[in-house]
């Protein structure tokens, strides 16, 4: 069998490789902003499903993997920042709030004509951080390729006050949902 992973994240990569050791990564071309959904997990798998299934058309036998990773304040979704800018007003307007992360989830397999979606729900309780501590953070330039502008391995300790649920779906891929998603393809 040959899985892909249609998302160049070094943090899915990592994480995927708990459960596969032999992938190949070919990130898909599917424009975000062009998928409409009336919430926030519908959007998020949608996101994943457009993702595996751009991959797929071209790699009909292979068992293509598509995640999308959001950070939702209110009903509000926060993608990843444009700038510098949009990231601090960002982290200001999560800092000393509870804001959930959805990780939407797509498994398609071409070879058996399967296809499985699912999401997972993290909430995450960020304490009250100062302008410096952000601005700081944000001129690393790290927070600019992550949903919400923080990647949560690089902040949790000055940043973090509470996670509620996978932490491995706040890093990006939530490992034991996607296990439950392959077994269903491989049945």
């Amino acid at each position: 069998m040959r899985y892909i992973l249609a998302s160049a994240s070094p943090r899915r990569q990592t994480l995927l490789r708990r459960l596969i050791k032999s992938f190949r990564v070919i990130p898909s071309r599917v424009d975000e902003r062009r998928i409409k959904a009336k919430t926030p997990a519908t959007f998020a798998v949608k996101a994943a499903l457009a993702k595996a299934l751009d991959v797929a058309q071209k790699h009909p036998r292979a068992i293509v993997i598509g995640a999308d990773t959001i950070v939702v304040l209110g009903k509000k979704i926060m993608g990843k920042p444009k700038n510098k800018k949009a990231a601090i007003v960002m982290l200001t307007s999560l800092a000393g709030k509870t804001h959930q992360v959805i990780t939407g989830l797509a498994v398609v397999d071409g070879r058996r004509g399967r296809i499985r979606a699912a999401f997972a729900v993290t909430k995450v309780k960020m304490k009250k951080a100062g302008k410096k501590a952000i601005a700081d953070y944000v001129a690393t330039g790290r927070p600019l390729d992550k949903a919400g502008a923080y990647g949560i391995q690089e902040i949790e300790k000055i940043f973090i006050d509470r996670i509620d649920g996978d932490y491995d779906n706040v890093v990006g891929l939530p490992v034991a949902a996607l296990k439950i998603l392959l077994k269903e393809c491989q049945k």
